[in-house]
């Protein structure tokens, strides 16, 4: 093929990882590789569902809900293992509840009529996951003043930090970026609380590769770890190794999902 497109459908913090992954591919491949983060994400999963992208590290609700279509666009390749102690080496991650250190807020029972801001109400991590948790205690976003749509997760984070909302929960492997990149905010937020763990964020394939190059794919990420320079771009994007993805392992989110749209019937 005359070239491979990869994308992130995640937060621009995973754009590192992913370019030097496409880079780590054009070399153990020999095939021209493009990290195409230059559009909405939006943009970018229509493109990588019609084909246009032919790989990409997107959410786990994303991918369930598009490998729950019939003749699903994509296929799982495999999934990252972050690096913090915390994942103990497991494809998982955490939503962590995060408040500003001089808040009062110490549970999440101290945040009943606060101010919570998410991401955007597709994300598992910044919605879901907060979502779900109320209704595991009998409430409903009503236990908030306000529920506030920042359009991403740094800006819900400069939200919390500037006082224009009181609580976020938040891709833990997010934080941890924000952490390495600004060690400072360390002592300026709090977290409250952990859910989890969930499954990571996955990378998924095109269905529309040959088969053959799928594979070849797979195997490469899958070895990465085993190889100085794939250890060194492993190592940009804060990742330890991939592991086999198995879709099982992503149950867990269609049956948050569900409940989910249960709780929001009438």
């Amino acid at each position: 093929m005359d070239k491979l497109v990869i994308t992130s459908c995640l937060a621009a913090n995973t754009h590192p990882g992913g370019r030097a992954v496409a880079g780590y591919i054009n070399q153990r491949l020999g095939i021209n590789t493009e990290f195409a983060v230059d559009i909405p994400w939006q943009e970018r999963q229509r493109r990588l569902t019609s084909g246009q992208i032919h790989m990409g590290w997107i959410c786990g609700l994303l991918y369930v809900r598009i490998s729950d279509q019939p003749n699903s666009p994509l296929e799982l390749l495999a999934a990252p293992v972050m690096r913090g102690p915390r994942y103990a080496g497991r494809p998982v991650y955490f939503s962590d509840i995060i408040v500003r250190q001089d808040s009062q807020y110490y549970s999440l029972s101290d945040l009943r009529g606060m101010r919570w801001v998410y991401n955007e109400p597709e994300s598992y991590s910044g919605y879901y996951t907060m979502c779900h948790q109320l209704i595991q205690q009998g409430e409903t976003l009503k236990f908030f003043k306000e529920a506030l749509e920042s359009g991403g997760h740094s800006n819900s984070l400069q939200m919390v930090l500037d006082g224009r909302a009181d609580v976020i929960d938040i891709d833990s492997t997010l934080l941890d970026y924000e952490f390495d990149r600004e060690p400072a905010l360390v002592q300026k937020l709090r977290v409250i609380d952990s859910l989890g763990p969930n499954p990571v964020p996955p990378w998924v394939v095109s269905r529309q590769l040959h088969q053959d190059l799928r594979e070849q794919l797979r195997v490469v990420l899958l070895s990465m770890h085993l190889d100085p320079n794939g250890r060194t771009a492993l190592a940009s994007g804060q990742l330890s190794r991939f592991v086999p993805a198995d879709d099982e392992e992503y149950q867990m989110i269609r049956d948050v999902s569900r409940s989910i749209t249960a709780a929001s019937q009438p």
